[in-house]
C-alpha cells in the first residue's frame, strides 16, 4: 500500500534545492527529456526567494546541468489567461541573462522550460505537450537543417536543438494509468503517491525522502498550513463564482456587473479574512487594494 507523500511544489521550495536531494529532480528531468540529466547547481530564480507570505500558487526552480543547459521547472496551481505569454517571457529572460556582453551568439545556452500546471491551460485533451521549433519549407515541405560546420561547432544535429524547448504537463488530464516511466512521474505529480512497482528514475528516492513523517515538527506545521491555504483559496474562488452566477452578476448591464463584482470582491475578502488568509493572497483573489483590505480588517 503506497503512502501519500508531500506535494512536489512544496518539495521544490523546501527540499529539492539541497544537493543531497538532487537525485529526485534529476530523475524527473531524465525521464521527461529522454536523456540523463546531472545537476551541477541550482541557480537564482523567483522561486528561491523566501518572503513572509511563503505563497505556493506558483513555484519554480532553475537548474544548471553539468552540460551547461538551463532547465526551468515551474509548478502553477492557479489559472492564468496569459500563462503562455509568461512562459515565453521567462525563457526569453533566461536566454538574455545567461549570455555575457560581447560574447558571440553561439554561446547562448540551451533552455528547457518545463511547466507543470494544475488548471485547464488552453484547449487540449492530452496531458503532455512539447514544442518542436522546426523550420519547414513552405513549398518543398523540407525541414531546414544545420550545416556541417554548425553541427561541429555547436554540437547539434537539428536546428531545433539550438532553440528553447517547452514542455507542458497538464497533470489533471492524466487518467492515472501509468503506461511508461514518465507516466509514473506524472502519476506522482497528480496524486503525491508512488505505487509499488514503479521504476522511474528518482521515484525510489522521492518515496524515501518526501515522506511527511520525515519533516521536522516546524515543517509539518507549515506543510499542513500550505495545504489548508490551497483548499481555502479554491473554496473561496468557487463560492464567489457560484454566488455571482446565482445572483446574475455575470449577466446584464456593464454598470450592474461592475457594481456586483465590487460587492463580490468585498464578500470574498471578508470570508478570506475570517479564514486567516494573508492580505497578499486576498488581493490576488480579488481586485481590492491592500489598503482596502486593511480597512475591511479594521471593520470586522
Amino acid at each position: 500500500m503506497s503512502k501519500k507523500l508531500i506535494r512536489f511544489d512544496w518539495a521544490m521550495k523546501k527540499l529539492l534545492r539541497h544537493k543531497a536531494n538532487f537525485g529526485i529532480l534529476e530523475g524527473f528531468l531524465s525521464e521527461l527529456l529522454l536523456f540523463d540529466v546531472t545537476i551541477e547547481n541550482i541557480l537564482e530564480s523567483e522561486g528561491n526567494k523566501e518572503d513572509q507570505y511563503d505563497k505556493y500558487n506558483r513555484v519554480d526552480i532553475l537548474v544548471k546541468s553539468t552540460e551547461g543547459e538551463l532547465m526551468l521547472v515551474e509548478v502553477q496551481n492557479d489559472s492564468e489567461i496569459d500563462y503562455f505569454h509568461r512562459m515565453l517571457y521567462g525563457v526569453s529572460k533566461l536566454v538574455t541573462e545567461y549570455i555575457k556582453e560581447g560574447q558571440p551568439y553561439g554561446t547562448i545556452r540551451k533552455v528547457y522550460a518545463i511547466n507543470v500546471v494544475y488548471f485547464g491551460l488552453g484547449q487540449g485533451k492530452d496531458y503532455l505537450y512539447t514544442s518542436k521549433n522546426e523550420f519547414v519549407g513552405t513549398h518543398q515541405g523540407d525541414i531546414l537543417k544545420p550545416t556541417i560546420i554548425q553541427k561541429s561547432d555547436y554540437l547539434v544535429e537539428k536546428v531545433s536543438d539550438i532553440f528553447p524547448k517547452y514542455y507542458i504537463l497538464k497533470v489533471n488530464n492524466f487518467d492515472d494509468v501509468a503506461k511508461n516511466t514518465l507516466d509514473e512521474w506524472i502519476y506522482f505529480l497528480k496524486n503525491s503517491e508512488v505505487k509499488e512497482g514503479f521504476k522511474a528514475k528518482g521515484l525510489d528516492e522521492a518515496k524515501e525522502k518526501l515522506r511527511y513523517e520525515s519533516l521536522s515538527e516546524v515543517e509539518k506545521k507549515r506543510y499542513v498550513r500550505f495545504q489548508e491555504d490551497l483548499r481555502i483559496e479554491k473554496s473561496v474562488k468557487y463560492t464567489a463564482i457560484a454566488e455571482a452566477k446565482m445572483e446574475g452578476r455575470l449577466e446584464g448591464k456593464k454598470e450592474g456587473r461592475l457594481e456586483g463584482k465590487l460587492e463580490r470582491d468585498i464578500e470574498v475578502a471578508r470570508n478570506a479574512i475570517k479564514e486567516g488568509l494573508d492580505n497578499q493572497i486576498i488581493a490576488k483573489l480579488t481586485e481590492l487594494t491592500l489598503e482596502e483590505i486593511e480597512k475591511l480588517q479594521k471593520d470586522e
